[in-house]
């Protein structure tokens, strides 16, 4: 009974600008998605790296329908959706509120001017990371940049006094109670695992979904809880 909410970045369109290709090759996952739609529990806000979705155009070419090759036709996949740059969640009934943000807006290369970090990122990086070199511009890659971006959405939790929900930075975060309530969920892109922020009856938790092993060899998914849980309400 979940809703899932795609934070950002939860496409690489920077490496690639083919949305096809990426729909058919993790096909599986965007049908699962699409059963979510469907049921109203998916929400899209998009991040640096799939910005093009900003574009009513873009998604409504791209994310509406897709074509099976099987079939010859196109099929719905999310139509009518739309993407958001950020997304406010209020309680039912005690009123307070969650505001989720990708987060690049405070990061200047890969907010404001992020067709320079788009192309540094296709042209230059790209091939540089086959030789082993770091990208030093991406916040996910560079300890400095993941810090300094972390400094400027805390201070915005300060100055309008909100709990803020986050990613970009690719670090998880999980405030004690009585710190400034910033939460960032972390990454999707660790080789077996990925973290994800929960929010459940009142309480939120990081949580970790992981490849394990059983007693007899196979494989299955399985959720770690990583911090938490706390009471939203003891935030504010």
């Amino acid at each position: 009974g979940y809703s899932y909410i795609e934070i950002g970045d939860g496409d690489e369109l920077w490496e690639t600008s083919n949305y096809y290709d990426i729909i058919h090759v993790h096909s599986d996952t965007f049908f699962l998605l699409s059963k979510f739609f469907r049921e109203g529990r998916l929400h899209f806000i998009f991040g640096n790296h799939d910005i093009v979705k900003n574009d009513d155009t873009f998604v409504k070419k791209n994310l509406y329908e897709f074509y099976d090759d099987r079939d010859k036709k196109n099929i719905p996949l999310f139509p009518n959706v739309k993407v958001h740059e950020g997304l406010i969640l209020q309680h039912r009934t005690l009123g307070y509120k969650l505001f989720l943000i990708h987060g690049h807006q405070v990061d200047f290369l890969n907010g404001r001017i992020w067709r320079v970090g788009r192309f540094l990122v296709k042209h230059l990086w790209r091939p540089l990371e086959t030789l082993g070199v770091n990208d030093p511009t991406s916040a996910a890659k560079n300890y400095e940049k993941k810090k300094a971006v972390a400094k400027k959405l805390i201070e915005w939790v300060k100055k309008e006094k909100c709990i803020l929900i986050a990613g970009h930075t690719h670090k998880p975060m999980f405030p004690e109670i009585g710190e400034l309530p910033y939460f960032n969920d972390g990454s999707c892109v660790h080789p077996n695992s990925i973290t994800a922020i929960e929010i459940s009856g009142g309480d939120i938790l990081l949580v970790k979904w992981k490849i394990k092993t059983r007693d007899d060899g196979t494989l299955f998914i399985g959720r770690e809880v990583l911090a938490g849980p706390r009471k939203l309400k003891d935030y504010y």
